[in-house]
Parts: structure tokens; sequence; C-alpha cells
């Protein structure tokens, strides 16, 4: 990758392009999927690799090859060798661990000592994307289609909704599914019912988006805050990642199906954290209408999920840095802002800060891999484009009963 940014670079090149450089130049050495954190820390250290930023890592190399600062070539071959250290590391009924080990493939029991269905599938999710991007006749890009595709089909997704109404999110061989975690909206899971129903060998029923997803007690709201609707989700909205993970691939531009708008739904999200941040309820310092954006990341005591209703001062750059297609204005004067405080690192803005105060000392994958995502759909809708050119995608949101103007083509 040609790491050097040319003097007078736009604004989102400068981010795009930096950010790039954790997935890239940072990336594990051995299997070259994203690492879990920069820093190491009691729980994590530098081995540790995680599925799901991996899968915001793949979607981020091809924003990098699409603006011409990655070949096709180079970036094939770096996704060619994750894919088959994939396919040689641990896996639970086709699953992916949360976290693995990015020497060896073992699974890394942080979390859980198992599969993981909710990063296995924004793990898929990247996947897919590029087996859509790179489309060429060569045989170099149908293996990589070939290996990507092999790896989707060996994903048990119906082993993971055992009562058939509902996906639970861990399996072991150890626990079984004793976490105990259906998963049910409103939050960050759209996307894992919608792959798990586009799978070509082992898909789950309709019946388990209508039935569990949509049966969580958190998923109609309905309500304003700020003087803003929020069709779905927790009072306030909760952290912003849930408007982020499931639409760096699914296209909410006219999306819907009869619970709500999904446009509408994300830009209620992002207009109301934001609105928080500005009346300040708690009277944090450093809170302005250009320094704003609340979502799960590290904080002075560690990570946490940081939300209106869960707010201790902290500002997270990629919670209003993805969010460049809901509100682009608002977004615009947050990065201007952010680049002055907590400024740009080697890789990327830092994880959070507190203004006028503590900055971490972090950046996670799974914070720095949406900014250059969404602020790409923003610009061109690349993987927006990418993902819903799928037609497995395409049959499952029909299956499901979405409508979309891409579902018409």
């Amino acid at each position: 990758m040609n790491t050097t940014i040319k003097r007078g670079a736009s604004p989102l090149d400068l981010v795009q392009r930096r950010t790039l450089r954790y997935f890239w130049e940072f990336a594990h050495p051995d299997s070259y999927l994203a690492r879990e954190r920069s820093n190491v820390t009691p729980d994590y250290g530098l081995e540790t690799v995680c599925s799901g930023g991996s899968g915001f890592g793949i979607m981020a190399i091809l924003c990098g090859v699409a603006r011409g600062w990655l070949t096709r070539d180079t970036a094939i071959h770096r996704i060619r060798h994750m894919v088959n250290f994939l396919r040689c590391a641990e896996r639970y009924h086709g699953a992916m661990p949360h976290f693995l080990d990015g020497s060896t493939g073992k699974t890394f029991p942080l979390l859980d000592d198992g599969g993981d269905i909710v990063e296995t599938s924004y793990l898929i999710m990247g996947l897919l994307c590029a087996r859509q991007f790179f489309n060429e006749v060569r045989e170099l890009e149908r293996a990589l289609r070939s290996e990507i595709q092999q790896l989707w089909n060996e994903v048990e997704w119906s082993w993971y909704a055992p009562e058939k109404n509902v996906l639970m999110w861990h399996w072991s061989p150890n626990h079984h599914f004793g976490m105990n975690v259906p998963i049910r909206g409103w939050n960050e899971c759209l996307i894992t019912y919608v792959i798990a129903t586009a799978s070509p060998t082992h898909p789950i029923k309709p019946i388990a988006y209508h039935e569990g997803w949509a049966k969580g007690a958190s998923f109609h709201n309905g309500k304003k805050f700020y003087g803003i609707k929020l069709p779905l989700g927790p009072d306030i909205g909760g952290p912003l990642f849930f408007s982020h993970y499931s639409f760096l691939g699914l296209d909410p531009r006219g999306l819907s199906d009869k619970y709500t708008n999904y446009w509408k739904q994300n830009r209620a999200h992002v207009l109301v954290n934001r609105a928080h941040s500005v009346s300040n309820p708690h009277g944090h310092e450093g809170y302005t209408a250009d320094c704003w954006g609340l979502t799960s990341s590290d904080g002075p005591h560690g990570y946490t999920a940081h939300s209106p209703t869960s707010d201790f001062g902290v500002i997270t750059p990629s919670a209003a840095l993805s969010s460049f297609p809901y509100a682009p204005r608002h977004c615009m004067k947050a990065l201007k802002r952010f680049l002055i405080e907590p400024g740009l690192g080697d890789l990327g803005f830092p994880d959070a800060f507190c203004p006028n105060g503590w900055v971490a000392e972090s950046c996670l994958a799974i914070d720095q891999g949406p900014i250059i995502v969404m602020i790409e759909n923003y610009r061109s809708g690349l993987l927006w484009k990418l993902f819903m050119s799928c037609p497995e995608i395409k049959h499952a949101l029909r299956v499901l009963g979405f409508r979309s103007p891409i579902l018409s083509l």
C-alpha cells in the first residue's frame, strides 16, 4: 500500500486512507486477519484477531482498491490468504469464534469457547462483497470466488436456530447453547438474519425473523425523543453501531418491510444521538453540535456500550463518522472537529476520547472498519452495490418481505 497522502487531500480521503492502514499494515502478520485492537491489555494481546472485524477489514480493502490505494492483485492475494487461513481455523458447525489466535487459528475463549453466529455474519458479509467485487474471468479471481463460496456454504446457520423460531448467538461443544442468548431485535443483528436466510446450504426459516428477531422486547418504539420519532429500538436509540454494522452491506435507501423504513430508522437514530449530545443533559465538558457520537468503545474505565442512557462523557469518532450517509453535513463538521481533537493517528482516529481530557491509546477493528466503509457508501455506494448485487441476498430479502428499488431490478 502506498501510504503517501498528498498535500491538500480531501478530509474524506485523508481519513479513509489513514484508517485503512489498520487493516493493511497492522493486520496480523501470519493470517492477515484484523487484530482486535492496537494496544495490549490484560485480556487481549496482539495475537488476538476478530472474525467480525476482519469482515469489516475486507470491505475496507475493497474501498482501497476502488480508490486506487491498493492494487487489485495485491488485494486478491491478501484476501485469499485470509480465507484459506479461516478454512483451516477452528470452526463450530462452520461458524467462526468471536476471537481467535492469528497465528494458530485456535479459539481465543474470552467471551465464549465456540461459534459466534453474529460475528460470522459480519465476516460473511465482507466476503460476499469481495466475491462480487472480484468478478473477472481470470483464474486468480475465479479461485477466490470459489474459496469464499465454500467457506460460506459450510456455515450451518440452521444449527444455530434449534427451535426454528429464533437464532441463538453462541454454540460450543462444551456448553452447547448454555449461554442462552437468543438474537432478538432491535440491535446490530439484522444482517445475521438476512445472511442466515440467504444461505445456499443451511438456511433458516423466515419464521425465525418474524417470531424471533421482530418479537424482541426492544423492537418496536414509535416514541419521539428530542422531537424526532424513532420507529424501532430502545428508548433514545441505544449505541449508534446499531445503525452501522448491518448496513455496511445492506443498502437502507428505500429499504422497508412491514416493520419500518430502514433509512428513516437509521437517520432518526443518528439525529437523536446527536441531539442528546447537543442537549448534554449530564453537563459533560466539550459536548457541542460538532463534537458528538455515542457508541460502544473503550473508555477511561474500560470497554462499554456508550449511549444516551449510558453516557459517561466519552465521544467515539466512529459513531459520527460511520453515520455519514445519514447526516453528512453534521458528520463532516464532526470530522473536522476530530482532526483537531483527538487528532488523526497512524492507524486512524483513537478509539474514543473525553473532550479536553482522556484520549484512548487504542484503535479497535470494529470501530475503524465502519468509518472507511460508511464514508465510502456515502461517497459512491460501493459496498451497498456489491452486497445487494448478490442473488442470494436479493432472494432472502424477498422471502422475508422486504421492499427496495434494488429488488425490482
